[in-house]
């Protein structure tokens, strides 16, 4: 077997298994299948992050943003299960300004040398703001629709995946013009365009298909298909940015043929905050 062989065949066996399992847990409506899903790609996108700077030897305190993650991610779980998203912003205001300051109380401990106290604490507080506290918005997705939280979810995660989708299928076939060459040589405007259209067409075909969602009109389909699937192309191009400036080709390889968690997830992150705060805003639900 060809290694070209031998990767496609890897992807397709993570693909499937992990798909099969996110989808029964998001089908399901259980919130504690939801806890499991969210915490642990969470989490492991959280450590991957941290490695990621420790193999390019930037400075952080990996064992205080991972205990912060893991409040985070149950507590805020706990808080929007039972008072609701709404009103449990107090609670991670609460949480991130904990952060801060053990941050800076760990800190006082070190030798300062020019920037990298300030070097520790930033990457520290950005790994905790970039994946945990971003990915929590899908907890926030679930309890702000009771009974039917789960089926949003899984519009956000369609439009994110056929964004991902359209954007390989066309650049592969017909993609002539380099989109951002620095960062990532290989994404052509051509797929850029492609990602939107088949964002597009993604939320159309789940709308039409899951009446279910019917807080939801036509037009904020249309709109979210193209909003999410922009979304999603930065957050494809915003985990780039940190494997460039980190010397590393994937996050991690917890997935077979498809690299690290933080890999999957990424334009979730960027997604998933767009379309709650869309709901909450645009269509009003509180």
């Amino acid at each position: 077997m060809t290694g070209k062989a031998l990767t496609f065949f890897s992807r397709l066996f993570s693909t499937v298994v992990l798909w099969t399992v996110s989808l029964a847990i998001i089908l399901s409506g259980n919130p504690w299948g939801f806890l499991f899903l969210i915490f642990s790609l969470s989490m492991i996108g959280l450590w991957e992050f941290y490695t990621m700077l420790d193999h390019k030897k930037l400075p952080n305190f990996k064992i205080i943003g991972m205990l912060c993650g893991v409040v985070l991610i149950l507590g805020s779980f706990y808080w929007c299960w039972k008072v609701g998203p709404g009103r449990s912003y107090d609670f991670e205001l609460a949480v991130m300004l904990s952060f801060v300051l053990i941050v800076f109380a760990r800190q006082m401990f070190e030798k300062m040398r020019d920037i990298r106290p300030l070097e520790t604490m930033a990457f520290t507080l950005f790994g905790l703001f970039y994946v945990p506290w971003l990915f929590n918005f899908i907890t926030k997705i679930v309890f702000l629709l009771p009974g039917q939280g789960h089926l949003y979810v899984l519009f956000c995660i369609v439009i994110t995946k056929f964004s991902d989708m359209g954007a390989y299928l066309t650049g592969s076939m017909i993609g002539k013009h380099p989109l951002i060459p620095h960062i990532s040589p290989k994404k052509t405007w051509e797929g850029f365009f492609g990602a939107l259209a088949f964002s597009v067409g993604g939320a159309c075909a789940y709308y039409a298909l899951v009446p279910q969602i019917h807080r939801l009109l036509w037009p904020d389909v249309i709109v979210l298909g193209l909003l999410l699937g922009f979304a999603a192309i930065v957050g494809d191009l915003a985990e780039s940015i940190l494997k460039r400036s980190t010397d590393v080709k994937d996050s991690g390889n917890f997935l077979p043929g498809i690299g690290g968690t933080l890999d999957l997830i990424d334009s979730l992150l960027f997604t998933a905050p767009l379309l709650f705060f869309y709901l909450r805003i645009v269509v009003g639900i509180s």
